[in-house]
């Protein structure tokens, strides 16, 4: 889950929204106008539509205020956490590697419910000094207060990869010393509770619950497909198990003299080859590299004009592995730096390189034999 619009930075962890956040922000605030104007229609449809916006805009403060407690906590305690993402269903914290101990997991899981917890009793405290029971402050802290006390007993449900679903795993991973087994465990919660709550919801829509029922069981597909990805994922952790990039990167990567065109390198080397990493040779040997990301971004005017030289990622801010790098490390690095190709380098040479399609090819036939 990744950002596409970029808020800024809080304890230097970038903050964004991913696009479905506004859906839900939209339905949340019609959600508050309709409720405000049933129970409160003294108020007046200004007053009404303000405090919706309102009580919408702190809403989702404290749901990134639920997701920098984890980050802040991971941070503090040596896992690097780049960005929080908030969409549809809530937020999500882009970690970098994972806990190195069930005490470390289980905190970082615990942390994100009891700030929801304590932000839900505040609220609840903040309505006694707002004003009569029904003034829009009252009404507005009220709601906020249970939703957010509500939220932190959502998250504490046991099925991964909820914070409940984290929580679980801690504690089978200190009871078996598995770190693996214990999130199969897990993650089969999550998807029995992911199925419980897409029969809940179809029960409730069919019962006249309408689009509340719709949007339960929408959660609860959520939880199953996240569940069934971490159980994979876990999977994967296994399967990788002493593999190396040595053991994948291809040694055939095509070497392109930087003097030749963009033009000249697109009809005699990119389309004729099929190859989608190339790098590119000066007078003192590896200079850098050369994809399709690269000459889709230069106008196609200037193609003829235009050096492989003046184009290419240079040596000095490509990320590079070396042959005895752990391939869930590289994996991880191409995932994080968004990178579809990966220098192999050992002394300064350039022993190949570890691209995504060798990868994803090498995964498949893996998984296929132990199936």
């Amino acid at each position: 889950m990744r950002s596409q619009i970029k808020l800024g930075r809080i304890f230097g962890i970038q903050i964004g929204l991913h696009y479905s956040w506004f859906l839900i922000a939209f339905l949340i605030v019609v959600s508050l106008i309709s409720q405000f104007g049933a129970t409160n229609p003294e108020w007046g449809r200004p007053v009404i539509f303000e405090m919706a916006l309102a009580t919408a805009v702190l809403f989702f403060v404290s749901l990134l205020l639920h997701e920098l407690s984890h980050s802040v906590f991971a941070n503090a305690h040596g896992v690097p956490v780049r960005e929080i993402t908030l969409f549809a269903l809530g937020g999500v914290s882009q970690i970098e590697k994972n806990p190195t101990s069930a005490r470390m997991e289980f905190w970082m899981a615990f942390v994100g419910p009891l700030t929801s917890a304590v932000i839900g009793v505040v609220c609840l405290a903040l309505r006694r000094v707002a004003g009569a029971p029904a003034s829009p402050a009252y009404g507005m802290f009220s709601w906020l207060g249970y939703i957010n006390l509500g939220l932190a007993g959502f998250n504490m449900i046991p099925g991964y990869p909820l914070d409940g679903g984290r929580i679980l795993r801690a504690i089978l991973w200190w009871i078996t010393g598995d770190v693996d087994r214990s999130t199969r465990l897990a993650s089969r919660a999550g998807q029995i509770v992911g199925a419980l709550f897409i029969a809940w919801g179809i029960i409730e829509a069919f019962a006249g619950a309408g689009f509340g029922g719709l949007w339960i069981a929408f959660i609860g597909w959520f939880l199953l497909q996240a569940a069934g990805e971490s159980a994979v994922q876990a999977g994967l952790t296994r399967v990788l198990q002493g593999i190396t990039v040595a053991d994948v990167m291809t040694h055939d990567c095509p070497i392109v003299d930087g003097n030749l065109t963009v033009q000249n390198f697109v009809e005699e080397q990119l389309l004729r080859t099929g190859d989608r990493c190339f790098l590119v040779l000066d007078n003192t040997g590896l200079a850098g590299l050369v994809t399709p990301h690269e000459v889709k971004a230069l106008d196609r005017a200037r193609w003829p004009f235009t050096t492989l030289f003046d184009i290419m990622r240079p040596i000095d801010e490509i990320h590079a592995v070396q042959p005895g790098t752990p391939l869930q490390s590289a994996m991880e690095m191409m995932g994080r730096e968004n990178v579809n190709q990966l220098p192999v380098v050992r002394d300064h040479h350039v022993e190949g390189v570890l691209t995504r399609a060798r990868l994803v090819s090498f995964l498949h036939n893996r998984f296929e034999m132990q199936h």
